[in-house]
């Protein structure tokens, strides 16, 4: 390479590292401004979008006292924090993980309704902490997806029984573990508080299973609790009822106020009526029974409290109405809708009963959602954005640099494959060559060679140069009559057209390189060109918009940046590709030359004239 060549790549190294010293400037400054959760880790790939999702149990949210393991916690989703057209149509994507962002948590969705936008979901959470606010993740947004609820998963063990009333035509289902259906069919009122609700007009009630699930021993602890709409103000009604042999517990509402009565083995007792239910809304009714005595509560606030224990109870119960005997008429059925009806086997915590009056009513303080998340792919997030902003010049730019990087592949491919040939072929001439003793025309160890030998060493640019050496020998031996000697001239002869066949393979080996250095120098100037002109169409349409601000000056201005980019893009790949092959076939012409000092001084050995050292030492003299 000569001198003005050296320069001028010395000088398009040194504009290319200042142009990738900005480059870098800019990236480190993109990063510093992202958000953290841009780099968080992602649960699954296959799902597009997420959405963190936190429960807030301190004072400033639903104010719990104590943590709380395995809670079932409702998730109300609606146009307002979620856009359903990302989800599949039956919200089989959705998906929940925890705060840790690899564990997947139990759920179950109650109702989803791609019409009105609505869905209703219970997540179980391992841990509720009161302290500080947990964190869990939603993910949706795969097409491919198949349903996961889990209803039986969601409760723990000594859940026993749970209706949601959103079934259509059959009894309520139990959705804890325990299978406990109910025994007859309800009405169905799809404006429920959770999705939808039994309604009752005071003449049908729910009968409840004949199950050992179900079944009290005396004293045993046990937790019941439902949401109910009455009708009417100051009614009477039984909403839930239990007997076996004298035995029984009730629930209802006397004058609007709820009670409890039970009367069992060690005597009986009703609670004093708290302040009447205001009708037409929703309140939460919950009975905590201890082997103590029992506890009624109202919207998660506890009221009388019973100092009789639970009965032993193994009769079938109702719901929403007293029935004393299978086939008998209800007594002070409820007239209103009745919703989420649990039972467990258990002694809940009181903060449990309030986190569920607090988190399933309408005025939720413990479910606080964040923002859409999207997953950054080459087609959505911001890669997505910078290609939707691209201006139609600066896709030309982009187009132009596309075609320079293809050819400067293409050129980097040959060549370095050409290159890998020409060494391995000159190696094995080279082993021919070293075997030739008294007769520098005669290769006789290349007639010993394979046919795959021979077609290999015709890449061989120093035997293409000694077949040149050698015929211009045999001629002159032809023309001297079979002379086994060379004169001066004749050996200076050959050594000229060995040097023009060296020029020739050197031109070979050279060719296409300047679509390299073509690459390298004028890429990242064609980039800079496209990034330009796209900053000037940017500003010029926030000067005819009249809107000055950053959403409407970042979109153009990362996509002009993008023609930068792909003119580095274009130029790095090229510069080391470019540097790599020089070096070989810098390699190359260093064994060329080598080979014609070493081919010609064999000749003048093998076919000495008088006069050649004469004039050797002349020429020597002269360098």
């Amino acid at each position: 390479m000569n001198p003005s060549t050296t320069r001028s790549s010395n000088r398009n190294a040194s504009l290319l590292a200042r142009w990738l010293s900005r480059l870098l400037l800019i990236c480190s400054a993109g990063l510093a401004m992202a958000p953290a959760s841009a780099f968080a880790s992602w649960w699954n790939h296959d799902w597009s979008y997420r959405k963190q999702i936190t429960l807030d149990a301190s004072p400033k949210g639903a104010a719990i006292a104590g943590d709380l393991n395995e809670v079932p916690v409702l998730i109300r989703l609606h146009d307002g924090v979620l856009k359903f057209s990302d989800l599949n149509a039956d919200g089989s994507d959705l998906r929940f993980v925890a705060d840790d962002d690899k564990t997947p948590l139990k759920f179950h969705v109650e109702k989803y309704d791609s019409v009105f936008n609505l869905a209703f979901v219970w997540v179980q959470v391992p841990v509720l902490k009161s302290a500080a606010p947990t964190s869990i993740w939603m993910y949706y947004g795969n097409a491919n997806a198949t349903n996961a609820s889990d209803a039986r998963g969601t409760y723990d063990a000594n859940q026993t029984l749970v209706y949601h009333f959103g079934e259509r035509g059959t009894p309520p289902q139990d959705s804890s573990s325990f299978a406990n259906n109910a025994q007859s069919p309800f009405a169905l009122d799809e404006s429920g508080l959770i999705g939808n609700s039994a309604k009752f007009d005071g003449n049908n009630v729910v009968t409840l299973p004949l199950s050992s699930s179900l079944t009290t021993a005396a004293a045993a602890p046990n937790t019941w609790s439902a949401w109910i709409k009455p009708t009417a103000e100051g009614s009477d009604a039984v909403i839930y009822a239990q007997h076996d042999s004298g035995r029984s517990l009730q629930i209802g509402l006397t004058k609007g106020a709820a009670y409890v009565s039970v009367s069992g083995e060690a005597g009986a007792q009703s609670s004093t009526p708290s302040s009447p239910l205001s009708a037409g809304s929703w309140h939460h009714l919950a009975l905590l029974a201890t082997a103590s005595g029992m506890t009624l509560y109202v919207d998660g606030q506890a009221g009388q409290t019973l100092a009789l224990p639970m009965p032993a109870l193994a009769g079938g119960a109702v719901l929403g109405g007293d029935v004393l005997n299978a086939g008998a008429p209800v007594q002070s059925g409820f007239k209103g809708e009745i919703d989420e009806l649990e039972i467990a086997k258990v002694a809940r915590d009181p903060a449990l009963i309030k986190l569920f009056a607090g988190n399933q009513g309408t005025e939720d303080k413990l479910v606080q959602f964040g923002g859409d998340e999207a997953q950054s792919t080459w087609s959505s997030g911001y890669f997505g954005i910078i290609m939707k902003s691209v201006t139609l010049d600066g896709w030309v730019v982009i187009g132009i640099l596309f075609a320079m990087a293809v050819t400067s592949w293409i050129v980097m491919y040959s060549k370095g494959s050409y290159t890998s040939r020409v060494n391995r072929a000159n190696d094995l001439f080279t082993e021919q060559f070293r075997t030739i003793s008294n007769d520098v025309t005669n290769l006789e160890s290349a007639q010993k060679m394979t046919d795959a030998e021979r077609a290999k060493l015709e890449e061989s640019t120093l035997h293409r140069m000694y077949q040149v050496g050698r015929k211009e020998i045999l001629h002159r031996f032809q023309v001297q009559g079979h002379s086994s000697a060379l004169s001066a001239e004749s050996i200076e002869s050959i050594r000229a057209a060995i040097d023009a066949t060296l020029v020739r393979e050197n031109q070979r080996l050279s060719k296409n390189m300047v679509l390299l250095t073509i690459a390298i120098s004028g890429a990242p100037f064609l980039g800079l060109l496209g990034t330009v002109v796209g900053v000037m169409i940017t500003f010029a349409a926030i000067a005819a918009a009249g809107d000055v601000n950053v959403n409407a000056i970042a979109p153009g201005i990362s996509a002009a940046l993008l023609a930068t980019v792909a003119g580095m893009a274009v130029a790095i790949p090229a510069l080391f590709g470019y540097n790599y092959l020089l070096g070989r076939v810098k390699d190359i012409q260093a064994n060329m030359t080598v080979f014609v000092d070493e081919f010609v001084t064999l000749m003048a050995e093998m076919y000495p004239a008088s006069t050649y050292a004469h004039q050797a030492n002349l020429r020597n003299q002269q360098h």
